[in-house]
């Protein structure tokens, strides 16, 4: 098992926070850009208003 500190982190596209890698994200954290369900709806909103 690894300490969290040793997990990878990435930033999140929407809020500019770091976020941490998941158990549930193991198969696609290539793929993940959001660290949040809400930030991953605020930017499709963005991008449909620009």
């Amino acid at each position: 098992m690894r300490r969290k500190a040793e997990l990878p982190v990435k930033t999140c596209r929407q809020c500019e926070r770091p976020f941490r890698w998941r158990r549930k994200w193991a198969r696609c954290w290539d793929e993940v850009q959001h660290c949040s369900e809400r930030c991953r709806r605020e930017a499709r909103r963005a991008r449909r208003a620009s």
